[in-house]
């Protein structure tokens, strides 16, 4: 019977251990679990999701601060189209989460970074390159394109001296998307070095509707793989949702997969940058604890735990600190949101705005509790403490256990 360390992945000459732990944004994909990757021959991410947040917590920045400071007079305001973000700060941050980083690679892998398009920042193309470009001048092995069709994503960073050196990846959920991405990018005269399929059990934003449950990653990975054959197109291509064993893993192998790419089990390490508080509400969830829910001011699904404290809650935009989600006319879905609910309440001290949620402050403090489908699984994943809580693992245990497991086993910690 095989197991996952009997295939590779191939990049080039050099070969990898197939694991790719997947981008969880806002520090929730630590430096330390991409490390770990990495050290263990695979793949790990860090993300740039709210990077500027991420830096006054690792390295004791004051860029939030210093933000609201600049914009306090537009608090009140429900027009936040002057709320900017200052490109020499964004790259100063990208340059510390990334540099610091890649200064502590240990082993054969790599540490890639996951750049969500839809963090529009109220200046989505300016941003964008920002942040793509500068992660490459501090030294990333790799950029995955997320949260969007990146068309034009490639052309931003085409005149860059790694444009050709580094590797650069696509997330998409269909064929069609990865056709478009291709032939837009065209012109560049480069193809991504790997394609990330990633299905509708995945945590977090989907690349689905709310009828996600009439897909199959399978179905999708096979549609890529014939599409990619038929085009004599040889890039590797990743699997990705759902795939909670190192007996999934090798089924997508035998497919035809370079590699997969897991995260949900991840969230329970050691090194995942989530509060122990949180990685229990994980542990404790059961299947129906878990739903999908158009909340998100994206425009995604997302798939969360129900008792999520950002469901519901009605706190006033905080965009003059944060403001990820404005576009390009500095507006947000949650600001119409809390609008409304404002006034269908007036002289409330209080309100719940159900329709939305303000993803930046509440990813910022962890009460957004993204998830993938088999969440409720991890509690077979681990052992119970005698106070009622569950043992966490270490990043390494989890590693290894998809990487030499057969037969749909799952080791427990020592």
């Amino acid at each position: 019977m095989k197991k996952l360390d009997d295939f590779r992945l191939m990049f080039g000459q050099r070969e990898f251990v197939p694991i790719m732990i997947g981008g969880m944004g806002v520090d929730i994909s630590t430096a330390a679990l991409a490390l770990e990757a990495a050290r263990l021959g695979g793949i790990g991410h860090i993300s740039d999701a709210m990077i500027k947040t991420v830096s006054d917590r690792r390295f004791d920045t004051n860029y939030v601060k210093e933000k609201l400071k600049r914009y306090k007079f537009n608090v009140a305001n429900s027009d936040k189209s002057v709320v900017q973000f200052r490109l020499e700060e964004l790259a100063e941050a990208t340059r510390l989460h990334v540099g610091k980083t890649m200064e502590q690679v240990r082993g054969a892998g790599m540490v890639f970074i996951n750049c969500m398009e839809k963090l529009t920042m109220n200046a989505p193309r300016e941003t964008l390159a920002v942040r793509m470009r500068t992660a490459l001048d501090a030294g990333i092995d790799g950029i995955t394109l997320a949260a969007g069709l990146h068309l034009g994503s490639f052309a931003m960073i085409e005149d860059h001296p790694r444009f050709r050196d580094a590797k650069l990846g696509i997330i998409v959920s269909s064929v069609r998307a990865l056709q478009l991405f291709i032939r837009k990018s065209a012109r560049t005269n480069r193809l991504p070095d790997y394609v990330v399929v990633e299905g509708p059990l995945a945590g977090g934003h989907l690349g689905f509707g709310m009828d996600w449950a009439k897909y199959e990653l399978s179905t999708i990975v096979a549609e890529v793989l014939a599409w990619l054959k038929n085009e004599k197109l040889e890039i590797p291509v990743i699997p990705a949702g759902g795939i909670f064993t190192g007996t999934d893993a090798v089924r997508y192998m035998e497919m035809g997969a370079a590699g997969v790419q897991v995260a949900t089990r991840f969230t329970v390490s050691d090194e995942c940058g989530l509060p122990d508080k949180v990685k229990q509400e994980y542990f404790k969830a059961s299947e129906d604890d878990i739903e999908v829910n158009e909340t998100s001011p994206t425009g995604y699904p997302m798939r969360m735990l129900k008792s999520s404290p950002s469901i519901g809650a009605g706190i006033r935009p905080n965009c003059e600190a944060y403001g990820y989600l404005l576009d390009a006319t500095g507006n947000c879905s949650y600001i119409t949101a809390y609008n409304k609910a404002v006034e269908a309440n007036p002289g409330a001290k209080k309100v719940s705005v159900m329709e939305k949620t303000c993803l930046c402050t509440h990813m910022r403090n962890f009460d957004c509790w993204t998830c993938g489908h088999y969440t409720y699984r991890l509690k077979d994943t681990t052992k119970k403490r005698e106070d009622g809580g569950y043992q966490s693992l270490t990043a390494e245990h989890i590693f290894k256990d998809y990487q030499f497991s057969i037969d749909n086993q799952i080791a427990l910690p020592a």
